[in-house]
Parts: structure tokens; sequence; C-alpha cells
């Protein structure tokens, strides 16, 4: 399979495209940890069972409004509502700290949090629609531009992960939990706008009305079936990553609190992106060797043997390479599920699906911290690493069956 070099990928769009997408993405990694460390904090509920909840509420908004939007960007063009996304998430993210620092009840905060993460805009697959408008543009290269621009933002979105929730964990340790959620809605206010308003918005809409030119009635899309096969499984496998991301947050805060330093989960959370990132850019190298149905399979497999040592883990200082080798099978798997996706949905769908994909994703850590929220009240860390254990078994056992029936050829 072709890639092109990340140097000739970032030429394509300029600088500032690739730096501003890679910080606006910031405020929805954030969000999550923030949630759930505000909520669980003494001065709000003081127990990691609502703050599991009130997380899984953000992250099942999240996953309702994301494909809700991306639908209207199908339709309208991603520049208006990114636009009304950042300005209603930021100001939401902002009352949701205010909320708590004012000493409202739990419930309350979390339902501010859930209305803020209806409207958080999924940054990461609106660029990869540009990415793929841009490669488009450029026939020659147009597999490669997808191919590895796919694998950058895999890579800068577990970035984003590891960044976030380390920037949150520096706060929660310097000033409390409150600031987090307060900067992190000034940073979608200003870098949420700027991606909105970005030139390369346009080649969206334009590429919208070049399809429009081919045939199909003005002002829509030959939209073709939303739900194809290879776009149902690939759904169901980011379900079961958002499980795994979701059930190692909860049981590193779990082990971070019984070590009594719960600030600290942030950053140890944040060394799973570690390794996932560092994977996710090397992709492309492989990807030249192996196919998506063998890639898919291996780094399934890869979810559930790399999560049995959290199993065993009970101190901070051997959760640190845990963490770390967990991660390099989490960014490939997710870059691999968004490449399947990508071949298999219809041409008019891809805003949909790029947004449903991450939709899946944020369902999947609703069910995973409210999960492993609840198994680490009764028991600690191990029975939240169990779930993460027992979805990289069921992420293998969905690869072997599967994958080779939906990858396209």
């Amino acid at each position: 399979m072709s890639s092109v070099s990340y140097r000739t990928l970032f030429s394509l769009p300029g600088g500032t495209f690739v730096t501003v997408s890679a910080m606006a993405r910031l405020p929805l990694a954030m969000s999550q940890l923030g949630t759930l460390l505000l909520v669980s904090s003494p001065q709000v509920s003081g127990r990691l069972g609502p703050g599991g909840v009130a997380a899984g509420i953000v992250a099942l908004a999240i996953a309702v409004g994301s494909p809700f939007f991306g639908a209207l960007t199908d339709r309208h063009g991603q520049r208006t509502v990114l636009l009304v996304q950042s300005l209603v998430g930021g100001i939401a993210l902002i009352a949701e700290g205010v909320a708590a620092a004012v000493g409202a009840a739990w419930p309350l905060v979390a339902v501010i949090g859930g209305i803020a993460g209806f409207f958080l805009p999924q940054i990461g697959t609106m660029a990869r629609v540009r990415w793929r408008a841009m490669g488009a543009a450029n026939p020659g290269i147009e597999a490669g531009v997808l191919e590895t621009s796919f694998a950058w933002e895999g890579a800068i979105d577990e970035a984003s992960f590891a960044i976030g929730p380390a920037l949150v964990g520096i706060l929660a340790v310097l000033a409390g939990p409150v600031p987090g959620l307060i900067v992190a809605g000034v940073m979608l206010l200003v870098l949420g706008s700027w991606f909105a308003v970005d030139p390369t918005s346009k080649l969206v809409e334009t590429h919208r009305d070049r399809t429009n030119q081919r045939g199909t009635p003005s002002g829509r899309l030959d939209s073709g079936p939303l739900l194809t096969p290879g776009v149902l499984a690939t759904c169901v496998g980011m379900i079961l990553m958002g499980m795994v991301f979701g059930s190692v947050q909860t049981g590193t805060t779990s082990l971070a609190t019984q070590a009594g330093r719960p600030g600290l989960a942030g950053l140890l959370h944040a060394l799973l992106s570690v390794g996932s990132a560092a994977a996710g850019l090397a992709l492309p190298r492989l990807a030249r060797r192996l196919g998506l149905v063998s890639r898919w399979k291996l780094f399934a497999v890869g979810l559930a043997v790399f999560a049995t040592p959290l199993l065993v883990v009970n101190h901070l200082g051997p959760l640190v390479p845990a963490l770390i080798v967990l991660g390099m099978a989490a960014a490939p798997y997710m870059i691999t599920l968004y490449s399947v996706a990508e071949r298999s949905a219809s041409a008019g769908r891809i805003g949909t699906v790029m947004t449903l994909m991450a939709a899946m994703t944020s369902l999947g850590y609703a069910f995973g911290t409210t999960m492993a929220g609840r198994l680490a009240d009764w028991g600690g860390a191990t029975p939240a690493y169990a779930v993460t254990f027992g979805v990289g078994v069921a992420a293998t056992m969905l690869a072997l069956s599967v994958a080779r029936k939906v990858t396209p050829a």
C-alpha cells in the first residue's frame, strides 16, 4: 500500500492547518478526565462512582452529538457548523467549571458537562475529511495522502489524549480540578473557531459542489447507505476501543487515588497515548508490508495481550511501562479501523461516517468509565483493569471473525 512522506503531506494545506488542527482537539481530550476529576473531588461529590457517571454522561453526549453535527457538515459544509460547536461547547465547558466552583450539586455539574459534550467538535475527524478532499485534488498521490494522513491524524489524536489529560492533571495538582475545564473552554473558543474558518474548510465544500456537478441534484449529495457492513463492523470495534480508554482511565484514577496521588491520574493515563502516538506515526512503514485485514487482526490481538499485565499491577511504578506498551496497540488499531471505514463508506456520507466512528469511541468510553467506576468503588483498580482485558479479548474475537469479510479489497 502506498504512502507519501509527512513533509509532502504537510505541504498540501500549509503549517497553520497542521498546527491549529492538532491543538484544537485538546479540549475534547481534556473534557472527560476533567469531568471525572471534578465530580470525584471533595468539593463536588468526593466519590469515584459519581465521577465515572459524570464522565460517562459527557462521553455519551459526545456520542450523540458527533454524528448529528457530522451529518450537518456533509450537507452544509464544515465552517458554520464547527464555528457554532466551538462557541457553544467552549462556553459550556467554562460554565461546568464555574458551577462546581460555586458549590453546585454533582448532577447539575454532570448535566452542564453533557451539554458541553454534545457540542464538542470532532476536530480530528473533520481534519480527516479535509485531508480526503486534499487527496482528491491531487490524483497522482491521492492514495498516499489518505494512508499517511490517517496515520498522522491517529497519532495526533493519541498525542492529544496524552497532552490533554496531562494538562488537566498538572492543573489539578497546582490549583484543583476546576481550572482544567475552564482552560479547555477557552482553548475551544479560540482554536476551535480558528480551525472552523481555516481556508481548508472551503475544500470540502468545493468537493461537494464538484460531486453535484457530476449528476447529483443541486444542493444534495448522493448519500448512499450509511451502515455498510464495513462501517458497522468498525463502529463496533471503535466502541471496544473507547471501552479500553474509559476503563484504563478509571482504573488508573483509582490506583493513583489509592496511592494518595489523585492528581497524577492524568499524567499516568497520558502514558497510554505516548506509546500509541509513537506507534501510529510509524504505521505508514508497516502499511507497505501488511494489508488492512492483517493489521486489524494483529493490533486487536495486541490489545488483549498488552492489557494482561494490568491485572497484576498494584503500584504506580509498574503501571508506567504497562500503559506505554498497551498504547502501542491502540493508535494502530484505531487508524486501521478508520481506513476500513473510509473505504467502506458511501461518497456522500464521509463526514457522517468519520464522526460516527469518533462517536462510537465516546460511547465505548461511557460504557467503560461507568462499568469500571462501579467496579473500582467495589474492589479498586484491578477489577477496573479486568474490563480492559475483557474488551481486548472481545476486540480480538471481532477481528478474527469479520475483518476479512467486510474489508474492501
